[in-house]
């Protein structure tokens, strides 16, 4: 059984925790996209983790977890995030852990050219996590990018790092008149973090092919949202990969295999970290009482996300472009001190009502959201395991969802912790 697990919305969506459920009996995750610009939640009963690059599956001890060669990998923040689990008592080791010797390495100079590149736009910034992932994706079609691969190869480790300076100082000091960056410098970063992480690296593509052909399960996991999808996302303010169910396969090293099932997960509201098109946006007391009761701070970045009510536009275009068969919602029981709870139905664009998610948005603050509301279920529901257990209006709501987003909701997810959710089917 191979299956996807994707984010429907703007990010954040809570994939890491459905990655975590679902992941019970499962043989391997592989994170196939992105790098550490973003992170995935996980409350079990060994604590409160968060992943930015290590997929979700790291947690159980049963499961292979593979970092794909559609990833690009700071190996300094990678050993971090191990070193973090090994000391809350977590095992990552070789063969629990695999990095695709095809993933693309990212660079402390991406870093700084993300970091230069955002301060010269200024206030016409894309709300970059500074963390290198668009420069890096940018160095890896220019062909220009070391992988883990050539970290098995020392004899021509350096030289590979000397050409790709003789082309890269000429942006960095020639164009942002920043000091040159030494292959000194490089090639100490890789000795200090790459060379701990060289055990871990194989071919994915054997690994994951020999896997099929015996049978065992594959869980993909992707990083952020169908709206932050470099082809169809809200562009320019999107990621720099490809965030679909339909890359997972590719982004994995598997190209020829196909997906069996691709489960969406969207939020019971919705929320958005960066710039970019919000319509659904919600501000003053109404924002802030969401956004706390939500917790919805940046799991990467720390950053307050923009919050607002379930958008229907967005979460229909999303299931689609994802190509749901199924949706996981999230996060049910924040709605439960709402009096009544917003529900974007539609947009205003120019006075005109659309119910499609446009293309393109020149002017982001002139599409308006079309609210309506229904009524809220006053109670906790954290302690609810089946259906029967909810409100009725929390039924209902859920319900509303699967009739405007034309797609069935197989799980409800009423808190953090790893058993609280309802399966629906």
């Amino acid at each position: 059984m191979l299956t996807s697990i994707v984010g429907t919305n703007w990010g954040d969506e809570g994939k890491g925790r459905m990655v975590d459920l679902l992941s019970a009996g499962c043989d391997i995750v592989v994170r196939y996209q992105g790098g550490n610009n973003a992170g995935h939640t996980v409350v079990n009963e060994l604590g409160k983790f968060v992943m930015n690059l290590l997929p979700s599956g790291i947690l159980r001890p049963e499961t292979v977890n593979v970092l794909g060669p559609g990833m690009v990998v700071d190996l300094q923040h990678l050993c971090g995030e191990i070193g973090n689990l090994r000391s809350a008592g977590i095992s990552v080791e070789p063969g629990h852990l695999v990095l695709s010797d095809r993933a693309t390495i990212s660079l402390p100079y991406h870093k700084l050219l993300d970091g230069l590149e955002e301060d010269r736009l200024g206030d016409r910034k894309f709300g970059s996590t500074r963390r290198g992932i668009s420069p890096t994706y940018a160095d890896k079609y220019m062909k220009k990018t070391l992988r883990p691969g050539d970290l098995l190869h020392e004899s021509t480790l350096r030289r590979k790092v000397e050409e790709l300076l003789d082309w890269k100082n000429m942006v960095i000091s020639g164009g942002y008149g920043h000091d040159p960056v030494t292959a000194d410098e490089i090639m100490d970063w890789l000795d200090k973090w790459g060379k701990p992480l060289i055990p871990f690296i194989r071919d994915t593509t054997d690994l994951l092919s020999a896997a099929i052909g015996e049978g065992k399960s594959i869980i993909f996991e992707a990083q952020l949202g169908a709206l932050r999808d470099i082809d169809f996302g809200i562009y320019p303010f999107t990621s720099a990969s490809t965030t679909l169910a339909s890359y997972a396969p590719v982004g994995a090293g598997i190209p020829f295999a196909r997906l069996d099932e691709s489960i969406g997960i969207m939020k019971a509201y919705s929320s958005c970290v960066g710039e970019g098109p919000f319509p659904c946006e919600l501000f003053g007391e109404e924002g802030d009482a969401l956004r706390e009761a939500g917790g919805e701070y940046g799991a990467a970045t720390g950053r307050p996300r923009r919050v607002g009510g379930f958008d229907v536009v967005a979460s229909r275009y999303g299931a689609k472009m994802q190509g749901c068969s199924c949706l996981a919602l999230t996060k049910l029981d924040v709605l439960s001190y709402m009096e009544r709870i917003p529900v974007c139905v539609a947009y205003e664009l120019h006075g005109e009502r659309i119910d499609r998610f446009p293309a393109n948005i020149d002017d982001q603050n002139a599409l308006r959201p079309v609210y309506e509301y229904m009524p809220g279920f006053h109670c906790d529901i954290s302690a609810c395991r089946a259906l029967e257990d909810l409100p009725s209006e929390a039924l209902d709501y859920i319900r509303f969802i699967e009739r405007s987003v034309g797609c069935p909701i197989r799980y409800v997810s009423v808190g953090a912790e790893r058993e609280a959710y309802i399966c629906v089917f």
